[in-house]
């Protein structure tokens, strides 16, 4: 095995890389729910796979993505750790919500990015609903794809 393969995942679960999120970034399987997801968009992140960033972000949103500034992001963040501080797994069928906080270095010390995450699940595969992305506007299709208004679906969950 190589040191990638046994060392401690960067998502913090305790595990090794390669039977954690590293069987999520090569595709071997998928998230069982929306915080192993999150965990392996933040592991994606420190490892810089922005790829699995934007494949793991809801479909109708991907071509939104700016890859540079991803990239860029991920390029020059020292990542110093994970914090999940919640997980509410059933805010309907198919969406679920992770509230966390990542921690990287800047010069003035280290700093926390907190958020409130939204995940759809489409089609038994889970999702990252881009809140930074243009949005429907209220009364059109919701992103993900329900078939209801996006005001009656994601529209309504991003603001918890």
């Amino acid at each position: 095995m190589s040191p990638k393969t046994t060392a401690l995942c960067p998502c913090q679960s305790g595990a090794d890389y390669a039977s954690c999120c590293g069987a999520l970034h090569c595709g071997r399987k998928q998230a069982d729910n929306a915080e192993q997801l999150m965990r392996s968009r933040y592991a994606a992140f420190v490892l810089k796979q922005i790829d699995y960033i934007v494949q793991t972000t809801v479909p109708s949103q991907q071509a939104l993505l700016e890859r540079e500034a991803l990239q860029q992001w991920a390029d020059n963040t020292i990542w110093q750790g994970l914090k999940i501080l919640s997980h509410r797994p059933a805010l309907g069928k198919t969406h679920s919500a992770v509230e966390f906080e990542a921690f990287f270095a800047t010069e003035n010390g280290v700093q926390t990015h907190h958020e409130n995450s939204l995940f759809v699940k489409i089609a038994d595969r889970w999702f990252f609903v881009d809140p930074t992305v243009p949005l429907p506007k209220q009364k059109q299709p919701c992103l993900c794809g329900s078939g209801k208004k996006f005001k009656h679906c994601c529209g309504e969950l991003l603001c918890l």
